[in-house]
């Protein structure tokens, strides 16, 4: 038995949430419902024009969020990430230990300031990010703890990695440890912006094919050059051996190597879609490693993704997500 079910590699945000209007979006001059990287400049004036916006902090970060829904419903993940030595990056790395997921974020830091992301969320429930990396932009190889790799049944990686040299250097250096080792290796695609900007860079890491990969309709269309949804999944055949296509409230498509199948969305209320793919992420892996079935984890993914979106935050508290988890237990 693995002593981890998932070792996540990401950037170490620091989330700050805040609702607004398009309106403001449109003052900011920030395109709606993408990922757009700002200086820190930029992100101190945002900052003081939201000044008097509602905001709430958390450990952030594509995979980090992953990482924490696993942890919450009673998985065991593991955590690389690059914080500073600074407020926010104490509150970094107590979050992730908080909320179960053991990391390297506690070992020596550096001068610097940690990654903080803006989420900005209007009231149709879209989520629109402006991220400052800070010291994160220079993960790499040091930060990685290979043992741990060896010790995990799936290697997470989110897309956002591509952006950076080093992490794209991690990245190979982390693979080239799970595959001598057998760990599988699973991608998040993470946002549109990121595979339409950063593709090249993105297809390499994931090389030759990835065990399982997450991708909505957007990012698999883009990744792939294809025109529709059906198109991309027959395109992702080639780059995954086994993956999943978000749907919304639609549900999801899966192919688990074998055979291809939907599992329908729930309706719900929407008031934040901030996190959605990365609880389905967690939800489906969660299952996975605890041995259910492709359709029996999605199930669950679909029910957790859905669950979150009628909150404000990428998380659910602990009691929240066990709850979801029980509800899937009983409906087994």
């Amino acid at each position: 038995m693995s002593k981890y079910d998932v070792y996540g590699i990401g950037n170490a945000l620091v989330d700050m949430e805040y609702s607004l209007t398009p309106e403001d979006l449109q003052r900011l001059g920030i395109d709606k419902g993408v990922m757009t990287l700002v200086d820190v400049d930029h992100q101190s004036e945002m900052m003081v024009y939201l000044d008097e916006h509602h905001v709430h902090r958390s450990a952030g970060g594509s995979a980090a969020n992953t990482v924490i829904a696993l942890a919450q419903f009673g998985g065991r993940g593991f955590y690389t990430c690059k914080v500073a030595d600074d407020d926010l990056g104490r509150l970094y790395a107590d979050d992730l230990k908080d909320n179960g997921v053991e990391t390297n974020a506690h070992e020596v830091v550096e001068p610097g300031y940690t990654g903080r992301c803006m989420v900005l969320v209007t009231p149709d429930a879209d989520r629109t990010m402006c991220t400052y990396l800070g010291i994160t932009g220079s993960l790499g190889k040091t930060e990685l703890v290979p043992e741990a790799i060896r010790e995990s049944e799936y290697l997470y990686l989110e897309g956002y990695l591509a952006t950076s040299e080093t992490a794209r250097e991690a990245v190979a250096e982390a693979r080239r440890i799970a595959d001598d080792a057998g760990v599988r290796t699973a991608i998040s695609l993470s946002d549109p912006n990121i595979v339409s900007h950063f593709g090249v860079q993105l297809r390499e890491m994931i090389g030759a094919g990835v065990d399982l990969l997450f991708a909505n309709e957007d990012e698999a269309k883009e990744l792939t050059g294809t025109e529709t949804v059906e198109d991309a999944i027959t395109a992702l055949k080639s780059s995954a051996r086994e993956f999943v296509v978000t749907r919304g409230p639609k549900g999801a498509v899966v192919f688990d190597g074998d055979r291809e199948f939907s599992v329908d969305g729930r309706q719900v209320d929407a008031i934040d879609t901030v996190g959605a793919g990365d609880m389905f992420a967690g939800a489906f892996l969660y299952g996975r490693t605890q041995g259910w079935s492709h359709e029996r984890a999605a199930r669950f993914a679909v029910s957790a993704s859905a669950d979150i979106i009628t909150t404000y935050g990428p998380r659910l508290t602990r009691d929240r997500a066990l709850g979801v988890r029980d509800a899937m237990a009983g409906a087994a």
